[in-house]
């Protein structure tokens, strides 16, 4: 009992424990991240009601189409201020290295959110969106890196996918505080609420000795994370096919995230009526069976990895999986004229689709620590992410023009360019593996 006591407690100090610690600390930011850009959307319902915006009345919500002109011109906006931001920030997080540079982007971002208390006008949503989406996009280039920093190749894709649940977990909390904070003292105090929390995990992360605990780390399991490589250019990682690759499958694929996180609250605003508290129910179901996909995404390519596959087919295996589950959304335009009343079937429908991407999401974020070294991970993360969110852009501006006469198309497209992207994924790089990195056990 001893022996057992005194094993245990060497396990709670070993250093290279630390790395689930910091698998929680990208969960809590990225939850944080995705609080602060679901707001806008979750008001979007009460903010018909502010005088500035001039919007068109609630009474006349079900003839309105699914993105109101100012409502989805300050989401492209956004978008478009992401993949800007996508394309500095990374480098930005490679030369001043993960714990800085996650702790300016949050800074950043988490000033704008609160920012949009202080709005005025409809010009005064547009700055503040801007600000907000330069200072997200440093979210998941510093994530990505710090998860290529800390953990080996099979756990990669489960720790991705574990912080990576943080943007679903932040719909479990988000209607619940908006509707009760706006509720209780307005909409601004709602920007005002989920802002804050990002200052609260900025102070946390500052205190945490990240630098320290890594070197421990690497010691302790004698694991280099990435092999003494010469620095690559900006233009010379941007040109590589293997860049491309990874930006293909963002390009492609963002889009169809983007339409979930936005429409949804529309979706069941417009079709059944329901308003921000009555829908808190549906968005959980979308997004806890969200989280479960994440994790078992990236766990399932890591479980073909101990069984013998090699990173190339464990990696395309589970991509091209997660890529057919989502193919059933192509159902949803119909499972409204069947069950008019019932918003569950639609519901569920959608969330398996999400859960699907996730899962897709996060072996898609791990191919870049199979495919570049360490001190290129967050530049080629960011490169990528900035053509997801011209992606999700361009995937805006369709649902915007064509969604209510086209409903169908859309969500065809959205079932289809999965495969479309793998296909691409593998044509551009025919095999996924570890060029500058070992990790010994």
């Amino acid at each position: 009992m001893i022996n057992r006591t005194r094993s245990l407690g060497s396990e709670l100090r070993d250093p290279s424990s630390m790395r689930w610690v910091v698998c929680f600390l990208l969960f809590l930011a990225t939850t944080a991240n995705y609080m602060d850009r679901s707001v806008f959307s979750l008001l979007e319902p009460a903010l018909h009601g502010v005088a500035f915006m001039g919007w068109s009345p609630l009474a006349d919500r079900f003839h309105q189409p699914v993105f109101d002109n100012n409502f989805g011109n300050i989401v492209i906006c956004f978008q478009l201020a992401y993949g800007i931001g996508l394309l500095v920030s990374g480098r930005v997080i490679d030369r001043l290295g993960t714990k800085k540079g996650y702790a300016l982007a949050i800074l950043i971002w988490a000033a704008a959110s609160i920012g949009h208390s202080l709005v005025t006008s409809v010009m005064g949503f547009f700055v503040a969106r801007i600000c907000l989406g330069l200072g997200e996009a440093g979210n998941f280039p510093a994530a990505i890196k710090a998860t290529s920093e800390w953990f080996p190749t099979e756990e990669r894709a489960l720790a991705t996918g574990i912080f990576n649940s943080g943007s679903n977990f932040s719909y479990l909390v988000a209607p619940l505080l908006v509707a009760w904070v706006t509720a209780r003292f307005g909409w601004r105090y709602a920007f005002v609420a989920t802002g804050s929390f990002g200052v609260m995990w900025l102070v946390v992360w500052l205190l945490f000795p990240y630098q320290r605990l890594r070197r421990e780390s690497s010691l302790r399991t004698q694991q280099r994370v990435a092999l003494p490589v010469e620095k690559q250019s900006f233009l010379a990682l941007l040109v590589s096919r293997k860049a491309w690759a990874f930006a293909t499958g963002k390009g492609l694929t963002d889009g169809v995230w983007w339409f979930y996180l936005f429409y949804l609250p529309q979706f069941l605003n417009r079709t059944y009526g329901l308003e921000l508290h009555a829908q808190y129910w549906f968005l959980v179901t979308v997004y806890v069976i969200s989280s479960f996909g994440s994790i078992f995404g990236g766990g399932l390519s890591g479980v073909l990895m101990h069984r013998g596959f090699s990173i190339n087919a464990a990696r395309k295996f589970t991509m091209l999986g997660m890529a057919v589950c989502v193919m059933p959304i192509m159902l949803v335009p119909h499972l409204g004229t069947l069950f008019p009343a019932n918003p569950w079937p639609a519901t569920l429908l959608i969330a398996f689709a999400a859960a699907a991407h996730q899962g897709w999401s996060a072996n898609l974020f791990s191919t870049t620590g199979d495919m570049f070294p360490s001190n290129a991970v967050s530049t080629v993360v960011g490169f990528g992410g900035a053509m997801g969110a011209a992606g999700g852009a361009i995937f805006t501006a369709i649902i915007k023009r064509s969604f209510s006469l086209h409903p169908l198309f859309v969500f065809l497209m959205a079932s289809m360019v999965y495969l479309i992207a793998l296909g691409i994924m593998h044509l551009l790089v025919p095999r996924l593996g570890q060029t500058s990195e070992v990790t010994s056990q």
